[in-house]
């Protein structure tokens, strides 16, 4: 089982309204892989549960982790970590949950999509597929609300990106499906995180295509660890654990092969 561990925070800004990273100095770094996530606390007692924190970046050589994430309220969680600054200690515990897997890249075309706050996952996905594939194999489809497209340079140096957002002033009006579509994008392999509805089309859209896909669900989560069965959903497969047709978000997953969950 994972210890918890104090974090030492390097750096933190706000990208775009609502919208923080947080890069910080862990043992966590020299494990983790693109997919996986932390569970981070506050140090409000009134919040016992962590709030699971997908891993945006890695920095192994320096033993950093970059974590991006939105604000979703006043006084929550995640607003209080928007309040720390370089200095200042965190407690997590990580690196949880599986990863995207590298290896199935190998010599294919790849189409990495990610929607919302399912977007950071995604450069880390970008970053480290390049020992698997050219260039021209990668293609990086991500999904914002508006023109604050956090994240954009960065995809635009570890891919050929393509943006979507919902009211037209970036790139396609629409969601990341309709940039698939306006740009005749094609796949071997699909590589998704964001919200339920858009990993549905997704996962619809390969089927349709003959598209090994591999998706990271969004749930929420009070473990972490797969405890608790709080985050389950349903799978074609029983589970080892619970002997039913569940998968345990936080623990099986978050990264799933598309065929084998229901969503």
């Amino acid at each position: 089982m994972k210890k918890k561990e104090q974090a030492l925070v390097i750096s933190q800004e706000m990208l775009a309204d609502g919208i923080f990273s947080m890069w910080i100095r862990t043992d966590a770094a020299n494990a983790a892989k693109p997919g996986q996530f932390l569970s981070m606390y506050t140090d409000d007692g009134t919040k016992l549960l962590p709030r699971p924190i997908s891993i945006c970046e890695i920095d192994r050589d320096g033993e950093a982790l970059r974590m991006v994430y939105r604000v979703t309220g006043p006084e929550t969680g995640t607003e209080k970590f928007s309040r720390l600054q370089a200095g200042d200690k965190i407690e997590i515990v990580g690196p949880l949950g599986n990863g995207f897997p590298l290896e199935k890249a190998a010599g294919k075309r790849a189409m990495l999509m990610g929607g919302g706050i399912g977007v950071p996952p995604i450069l880390e996905l970008a970053k480290e597929l390049a020992g698997e594939l050219e260039p021209a194999q990668k293609m990086i489809v991500v999904g914002y609300r508006d023109s604050q497209t956090f994240l954009k340079e960065e995809f635009e140096q570890n891919g050929a990106l393509y943006l979507s957002t919902e009211d037209g002033s970036v790139g396609t009006k629409g969601n990341v499906m309709d940039a698939v579509r306006e740009n005749q994008l094609d796949a071997d392999i699909i590589y998704a995180c964001g919200p339920t509805p858009m990993l549905r089309a997704i996962k619809a859209y390969a089927q349709e295509n003959g598209i090994e896909c591999y998706i990271s669900l969004e749930e929420r989560m009070a473990c972490g660890i797969g405890a608790c069965l709080g985050c389950v959903c349903k799978s074609r497969e029983k589970d080892e654990h619970s002997n039913v047709h569940n998968k345990r978000v936080c623990k099986d997953g978050p990264v799933f092969l598309a065929s084998e969950v229901e969503i």
